[in-house]
């Protein structure tokens, strides 16, 4: 049994590709893995080139992270083929992230066809769920916080893809990515998502409850007091 198999279904990712997060975060034992993407990169000051994805690779595997997530670049299908492909080579335990457009879907078919884990990102919509989970996707990434920043119901859409998906019967997960808060997950949560990729920010605000802390304090107290 594994360990994600011990946590039920839920799956819980990290967002960034600051090493710096992971050693602090990964030990919690809270993370099955990690996922990045070319703009994260660029905020931890890592090209987007594959020599430097090897090399990060190397460093979330050897601080134990159990998957990790890297997005395919190209401006054309067979850009992101190619570039997937490289991706993949570098550890089985690499899912290619590719986003969910017109050359996007044929890069992702062809990446399947070959037993290579893809996650459809920049997801906005149900129908681009839909057609993640046609392509035989293992996770479709919507983002939260940018579909409310248009004006859209994100919370709403979300959970409409997760029943479209539930009622396919696919096994595809729906990964919801820019999660803004620790209310944000509990709120997801509740209408059944269960799998999400978040900041170190939000990470450390689960943990952040005052009567959380005066209650451990308490008890150091107490264990201290002769």
């Amino acid at each position: 049994m594994t360990a994600d198999d011990n946590r039920g279904r839920i799956r819980l990712l990290l967002d960034t590709a600051d090493s710096k997060a992971w050693r602090e975060w990964l030990p919690t034992g809270l993370f099955h893995g990690v996922t990045t993407n070319p703009t994260l990169l660029a905020a931890a000051g890592i090209p987007c080139a594959l020599p430097d994805l090897r090399r990060l690779a190397d460093t979330a595997f050897a601080l134990g992270t159990g998957e990790l997530q890297m997005q395919t670049f190209g401006r054309s299908a067979e850009a992101l083929e190619a570039n997937g492909r490289a991706i993949a080579a570098i550890d089985h335990r690499i899912v290619v992230k590719v986003p969910i457009t017109r050359e996007g879907a044929i890069a992702a078919a062809r990446l399947k066809a070959d037993g290579i884990r893809i996650t459809m990102t920049a997801v906005y919509a149900s129908h681009q769920a839909l057609s993640a989970a046609a392509l035989g996707a293992d996770y479709a990434a919507p983002y939260l916080g940018r579909m409310n920043d248009a004006g859209r119901d994100g919370a709403g859409e979300i959970a409409a893809m997760q029943a479209m998906v539930r009622s396919a019967g696919s096994a595809m997960r729906i990964l919801v990515a820019s999660l803004r808060s620790a209310e944000d997950l509990a709120r997801l949560a509740a209408l059944g998502l269960d799998t999400f990729t978040f900041s170190p920010k939000v990470a450390a605000a689960l943990f952040a409850d005052p009567l959380t802390t005066a209650a451990a304090e308490a008890f150091e107290v107490a264990a201290e007091t002769p």
